[in-house]
């Protein structure tokens, strides 16, 4: 495994992944590992998750962390993979939530065994991976996770009810993406600097790292939604506002269009329909008023301040690899 000084090829994920392959590959048997239901359906929904792709960005934050910190073992590999579970739970419960019907172009377990099942399967994802947690008797981590999850939980149900209101602000909807989503992936990177047997200074720069990112990843994926190859995304575009989901790109738009087409836009929030007709006036609108090139611009602020709480490490491998990550969360594939 690549884990020396700071070198010019480590320049991309390509270039991370390929450093840390061999302990990604590890996390990926730990995953296996821990589908070990004597219930055949639980191993099968999981799985089917699990192997639709995704890339195991939370699992490969544990490891840069850790790595980080000092940490040369390889009990961090575990607790990646436990962190992955989590994600894998949140899935399965917000695929029942939104009424998806893809994920990752692929139909949702929820399509296919129903979401009585995913929910169910989301709630031993979780408490599998809270029970072998606990096994490590770290009450550190068990706190970090423990705060991770009710944060995710609270920015489900906000999100809930903010569901068809265009009059939610922008520091309201941050505050949602901070819980929902740049909870898990904080809580991923303390727990790589708790393993690294980091100082509290050090754990705090890493949480605040992650949340940073984990912002930055919702507000670019924010705009997959109005500017992505919907193909190559896997789901249909225009889903967020069909399903009366405000985004930062709507309400930046919502600021500055006319009020005719903000009549128009919350008229389709509220009664949740929008036809292909409505979805391209509203691109249109958006690359007018600029509210893409917006959204993109507030991801690339929050990867600046990731950035800079990396500044007190010194330069290595893994602190260069954390750096390549923050960027890629705004510049991936679209």
């Amino acid at each position: 495994m690549k884990n020396g000084p700071v070198t010019s090829t480590l320049q991309t994920m390509a270039d991370v992944w390929d450093a840390y392959r061999e302990e990604l590959e590890g996390v990926e048997d730990q995953v296996r590992k821990n589908l070990d239901s004597k219930v055949t359906l639980v191993n099968t929904v999981a799985a089917h998750l699990l192997s639709g792709g995704g890339k195991r960005i939370r699992p490969l934050l544990v490891l840069l962390c850790a790595r980080l910190c000092g940490h040369t073992d390889k009990d961090h590999l575990v607790l990646a993979s436990l962190i992955e579970l989590i994600h894998t739970a949140t899935l399965l419960h917000d695929d029942v939530v939104d009424e998806a019907d893809l994920r990752r172009g692929r139909r949702t377990a929820g399509k296919v065994w129903g979401n009585q099942v995913s929910i169910l399967v989301g709630d031993y994802l979780y408490s599998k991976a809270i029970c072998q947690t606990v096994v490590f008797q770290n009450q550190a981590i068990n706190e970090v996770l423990s705060e991770a999850c009710h944060k995710m939980a609270e920015g489900e149900v906000l999100q809930l009810d903010y569901n068809g209101n265009p009059l939610i602000t922008e520091s309201e909807y941050l505050r949602i993406v901070e819980y929902k989503t740049a909870s898990l992936i904080a809580a991923s990177c303390r727990i790589g600097a708790i393993i690294g047997g980091a100082q509290i200074d050090k754990q705090a720069a890493l949480f605040r790292f992650g949340q940073h990112i984990g912002i930055a990843f919702q507000l670019a994926d924010d705009t997959l939604d109005y500017a992505a190859n919907g193909d190559r995304l896997g789901k249909s575009l225009g889903q967020d506002l069909r399903q009366g989901k405000a985004t930062l790109p709507l309400l930046h738009l919502l600021q500055h269009c006319p009020d005719q087409d903000k009549q128009m836009i919350k008229d389709r929030m509220e009664t949740r329909t929008l036809t292909e007709a409505d979805l391209l006036r509203i691109i249109s609108l958006m690359q007018e008023y600029g509210s893409i090139s917006y959204t993109m611009d507030r991801a690339s602020e929050f990867v600046v301040a990731a950035n800079l709480d990396l500044a007190s490490f010194e330069d290595s491998s893994p602190k260069r690899a954390l750096s390549v990550v923050a960027d890629y969360m705004v510049n991936r594939d679209r």
